[in-house]
């Protein structure tokens, strides 16, 4: 596992967040590091991050939260690419989760074999070996 702090987060507004961190766990495999749920509403999140295992993570909240302008961004249009060494083993596991196929499991011309698929709020999440190499 890749120990070296992330720098880059990418955030997503979920309309069911405690249902996309959920998903986001079966689909795909990434793990929760840290949940803030609101103190008078445990379905809402504030805050919560979840770590990819190969390095890396994603924030993610609960959409419409009261004074946070950043809540009020639209939801189910994020997306969101993550490297991985092993893309057909996500590619199964998110199709098992009932993942929607964006595009299907291929080998691009750049060298990266990968995927993208929708999680179900509509956000394209695509997992590939592409790690920006030239």
């Amino acid at each position: 596992m890749n120990n070296t702090p992330t720098s880059i987060w990418p955030t997503i507004n979920y309309l069911d967040a405690p249902a996309g961190i959920e998903f986001l766990q079966q689909a795909f495999g990434f793990t929760v590091q840290l949940i803030v749920p609101n103190e008078s509403e445990t379905s809402v999140i504030e805050h919560a991050q979840l770590r990819w295992p190969e390095g890396g993570g994603v924030m993610l909240a609960s959409a419409g939260r009261q004074g946070n302008p950043f809540s009020a961004r639209p939801t189910g249009a994020a997306g969101v690419y993550v490297v991985t060494a092993d893309p057909d083993a996500v590619y199964q596991r998110a199709l098992a989760a009932g993942a929607e196929i964006f595009q299907p499991l291929n080998d691009e011309d750049y060298g990266n074999r990968g995927f993208s698929v929708t999680d179900p709020e509509g956000n394209v999440w695509s997992f590939g070996t592409y790690g920006g190499e030239q």
